[in-house]
């Protein structure tokens, strides 16, 4: 039995095939084209689609798809995509009709936290808490191999929950979600914000690592947020691992001087979670949609 996933993305729709080792034996990426619109967007997954299914002629395969957003378990439509046109369709149906079998659809963060669960960072642990710190905020629960969304499939969605109730608007329509203060994205608005200039977070890093005392400063602010926030989930869900992905897991200080803050905030008098890098790199969400696949 063969695994096919692919990877939806704003910009790229990319496909891997796995062995029933869960090692990868073939890849292809294609552009989205969304600027076309759902129905073509549609017509590029099923090319790809059909063409990883021909690189294993006469072999049975699973299919699994990871995309931002999630399907309504109310209403079977596609919700909180950031590409816009494809909320509100039935994707998955639309797809199962088009492909003529049936798919698992997942959101993004899911699919990367079931990639490091079962292949990553988290393997052999019960309860994996992934999280992607990248360009927004998301994250995945999976419980015994097993991905929990629960009954509105928003579980682990803790890049909007506030941290801040009277912090900046998020694109969600509320205040101080902890994706506005510490996703990638929400960092370059705060440093432009409060200092009147643009700057990419990786030049923001750099100059925290020089020493430049307005980096040195506002990057105290972030870790104090990271710090805050991943208590909170801690204190949820109490999780035997916290596997962190995204750009922003790239930046070694989350691991000394962040981690330092969440034993600050959370609710115990020893931290016993690891809080690590991911192992699986830009490979964990396509892994992961092969991974969900039926």
């Amino acid at each position: 039995m063969y695994r096919i996933g692919i990877d939806l993305g704003g910009t790229k729709i990319e496909g891997v095939i796995l062995d029933s080792s869960g090692r990868e034996i073939f890849r292809k990426r294609i552009a989205t084209e969304r600027e076309h619109g759902y129905q073509h967007i549609l017509n590029r997954l099923k090319l790809l689609h059909d063409e990883l299914v021909a690189a294993v002629p006469g072999q049975l395969t699973t299919f699994g798809i990871g995309t931002p957003g999630a399907i309504s378990k109310r209403t079977g439509l596609l919700k909180n995509s950031n590409t816009v046109c494809m909320n509100g369709q039935p994707v998955k149906a639309d797809l199962e009709k088009m492909l003529g079998r049936k798919i698992e659809i997942q959101n993004d963060a899911n699919c990367f936290a079931m990639a490091e669960a079962l292949l990553g960072a988290g393997r052999g642990k019960k309860l994996v808490f992934g999280v992607i710190i990248g360009t927004g905020c998301g994250g995945g629960i999976v419980y015994n191999g097993e991905v929990f969304t629960g009954p509105q499939a928003i579980a682990g969605e803790w890049g909007h929950m506030s941290i801040d109730p009277n912090g900046p608007l998020c694109f969600c329509g509320q205040l101080g979600c902890t994706e506005t203060f510490i996703s990638g994205g929400g960092l370059e608005k705060r440093y432009a914000e409060k200092f009147g200039v643009k700057k990419p977070l990786k030049e923001i890093e750099k100059e925290f690592y020089a020493g430049q005392p307005q980096a040195v400063e506002f990057m105290q602010n972030f870790f104090r947020h990271f710090g805050r926030a991943i208590a909170n989930l801690i204190d949820i869900l109490d999780p035997d691992i916290v596997v962190i992905g995204g750009g922003v897991s790239n930046f070694d200080a989350v691991y000394t001087e962040g981690i330092a803050q969440v034993r600050q905030f959370v609710f115990t008098d020893e931290l016993e979670t690891p809080i690590v890098k991911n192992q699986l790199g830009d490979s964990a969400g396509i892994f992961g949609a092969a991974l969900v696949g039926i």
